[in-house]
């Protein structure tokens, strides 16, 4: 592992950056009406990486009033936005470059980037495909085209174009805004999706951050320096070449590694229902895989019916979350049709587990598992089968906060002794640093497992006031996962 050279005195790069801003202003107040467009991009570019964010926001503006047409000044602008999150805001940049300069393919990438990151699939593979009759090679577009066919179940397509993409750039590094030597920390990620979501833990000013596509790395590159690797890979369904991948790097350092590979690859669905349904008071749902086309024709029903299960029961594509692609299935007359409308050549085949209380609402708990210590993060109450917290009844349901607030608070009160026994066997069982649990409640306080795995997130609650309860919760497990990063990368506390 190359070492890495730590001191508590000012970052070079970081002087270095403002000795250049320093020089710029200078040279930028010796010139009172010339051609210094570029000087005054550069400068804004330095405000932003200096953390001055809103001096570098109306440097870009004031730009802008005079060139609105500069293309470099509206792609910086452009990923200043984004990094301080005015999405919306970035969008209308990136679309003006795109008016001013249709045959750029960098601008169709950006505002396809954020497109993606909203879930709009459609325009996103608009604008990717858009760069690519530009730039037939250009690697970020094909990244991106990939990932869109990917999460649209194109998966065969999706492969090419990361074949494109990744090969000989499946390294980049993240921008490093701190004022003090960083944490250099290597990210291992899948192409193809099922990553763990880091933003709220791995802050770009602690962290300088190299990400490593494990499933086309070169085996024969050097890793960048890094102090610690974080294993984000945490679909096993999903992910199982790039897990493979991952297990073969860390084996090439002696760096700490957060989430093993190994332990990651056995948290698949069938895995998990076969090895964590065999814990005392633990339900987990039948599971199988089963191709797509059997189940859409005739035989479909028989061939679920000889496998042992009744109607409802629930179909999944494997690779999706948030309750994409995931769908009850009620009746034996109505499965065809619902395995017909999924994308994937197989399917996920699963018991459905009734998690509803005496009000005839269903609840899924989620507690999260941090180097060892089970935190409560969240209960969702809702009308529907498919529980997620951003579309239950929550946010209209005071009586609903109140049940939550007492899980967040007193966790074992809630679920009881025996839920929670089982809970703790099955973080031993899963072995990982950062995992979480979805559950609900069986009558006899037994835990229905959903599903247990890397993949959870961790999302700061809205600022509105009704949600003022959960914040402690979330902080005290977004603080933990802190600890343990930087714990494992031996790096002292105050960097914080």
């Amino acid at each position: 592992m190359p070492d890495i050279v730590s001191s508590d005195r000012d970052w070079a790069p970081r002087l270095a950056q403002e000795s250049r801003l320093r020089q710029l202003e200078e040279l930028l107040a010796r010139r009172s009406a010339g051609n210094a467009i570029d000087a005054e991009i550069e400068r804004a570019v330095l405000l932003g990486a200096l953390n001055r964010r809103q001096d570098a926001q109306h440097a870009f503006v004031d730009i802008l009033r005079r060139a609105p047409a500069n293309f470099s000044a509206l792609n910086e602008f452009g990923a200043l936005l984004t990094q301080m999150g005015a999405i919306d805001a970035a969008c209308r940049v990136y679309s003006e470059a795109i008016a001013h300069h249709p045959q750029n393919p960098i601008g169709h990438v950006n505002l396809a980037n954020l497109l993606f990151r909203a879930n709009r699939h459609t325009e996103a593979r608009e604008r990717y495909e858009a760069a690519l009759r530009i730039d037939p090679e250009h690697a970020q577009a094909h990244q991106g085209l990939g990932a869109v066919l990917s999460d649209l179940g194109e998966r065969a397509r999706a492969r090419h174009h990361f074949q494109k993409g990744f090969g000989g750039h499946a390294i980049s590094t993240l921008p490093y805004r701190g004022t003090r030597p960083p944490i250099a920390l290597l990210q291992l990620v899948s192409s193809g999706g099922g990553n763990i979501p880091t933003a709220s833990f791995l802050d770009d000013r602690v962290y300088l951050t190299s990400v490593v596509i494990a499933d086309y790395l070169d085996p024969q590159l050097a890793l960048p320096p890094h102090q610690l690797i974080f294993n984000a890979i945490g679909d096993a369904d999903l992910c199982e070449p790039a897990l493979q991948a991952a297990a073969r790097l860390t084996a090439r350092t002696s760096a700490p590694v957060i989430n093993d590979p190994g332990a990651v690859m056995k948290t698949g669905r069938i895995g998990n229902a076969q090895r964590l349904g065999a814990v005392h008071g633990v339900v987990t749902p039948r599971t199988i895989t089963l191709a797509r086309d059997i189940l859409a024709g005739p035989d479909g029903a028989s061939s679920v019916a000889s496998d042992g299960f009744t109607f409802p029961l629930l179909l999944r594509s494997p690779g999706y979350h948030t309750g994409r692609n995931f769908i009850l299935v009620p009746s034996a007359a109505e499965l065809a049709a619902a395995a017909a409308s999924l994308p994937g050549d197989d399917l996920l085949v699963i018991e459905y587990l009734d998690a509803r209380g005496k009000d005839g609402k269903a609840r899924k708990y989620r507690v999260m598992i941090i180097a060892g210590e089970i935190y409560p993060l969240h209960l969702a109450i809702s009308g529907d089968w498919k529980v997620h917290y951003f579309t239950s009844d929550m946010a209209d349901k005071p009586d609903h906060r109140l049940e939550e607030a007492s899980f967040l608070e007193d966790m074992r009160a809630t679920l009881g002794d025996k839920a929670v026994a089982a809970l703790e066997r099955i973080r031993d069982l899963l072995g990982l640093d950062y995992a979480g649990v979805d559950f609900g409640l069986g009558p006899g306080g037994d835990v229905l497992l959903f599903e247990a795995n890397a993949t959870m997130v961790v999302n700061p609650p809205d600022p509105d006031r009704r949600w003022a309860y959960r914040r402690t919760a979330i902080t005290r497990i977004l603080d933990a996962v802190t600890a343990m990063i930087l714990r494992k990368s031996a790096r002292p506390a105050e960097l914080r």
